[in-house]
């Protein structure tokens, strides 16, 4: 449902060509970086780099996971900083990536749900957009429903992480 929505509104943060390619996966890298970087301390903790590369579009699984975190654990204490973030997520983002949806692109699909920009979809927003841009007049037993499956930590809305992890997992 949400995929349907990313074409055409968000098609011109698209670049094409390699060059724009490798300097969208470099802003984008940076971007990730600092929103998981919670305490802007210039590290990411190993917990938080499985959500992180989720909002960039790379599904990592779980034995993947796995290695890459023990090897962040042991080698480099729990913590990656932002250049070894580059290491470890260049290569990914580049050759397992392209064609993924991308923060840029999440992000975009998510202000089309998020109707008055407080970060946060509510289930009249939820309606509203599913009318709006799918054609669609659901009741709200069926809003209600889609919500209850996508709200993770019950607080009766939608946010960002939990829109990506929706996404992911379908």
């Amino acid at each position: 449902m949400v995929r349907c929505l990313l074409a055409p509104s968000c098609e011109h943060n698209r670049c094409s060509g390699a060059a724009h390619q490798v300097s969208r996966s470099s802003s984008e890298l940076k971007q990730a970086f600092r929103e998981f970087d919670h305490d802007q301390d210039g590290y990411l903790h190993y917990k938080d780099l499985a959500q992180c590369m989720r909002t960039m579009g790379y599904m990592p699984t779980e034995m993947e996971l796995i290695e890459i975190i023990q090897q962040i654990k042991m080698r480099l204490g729990g913590l990656v900083d932002y250049e070894d973030f580059c290491d470890l997520m260049g290569p990914r983002m580049r050759a397992e990536t392209a064609g993924m949806l991308g923060l840029r692109e999440l992000r975009c699909a998510f202000r089309q749900f998020d109707l008055d920009g407080d970060g946060r979809i509510t289930r009249a927003e939820l309606q509203e957009a599913i009318r709006t841009h799918l054609g669609e007049k659901l009741h709200e037993d069926e809003v209600e429903e889609i919500l209850l499956d996508i709200d993770l930590n019950g607080d009766g809305a939608v946010d960002f992480n939990e829109f990506v992890m929706m996404l992911s997992s379908r």
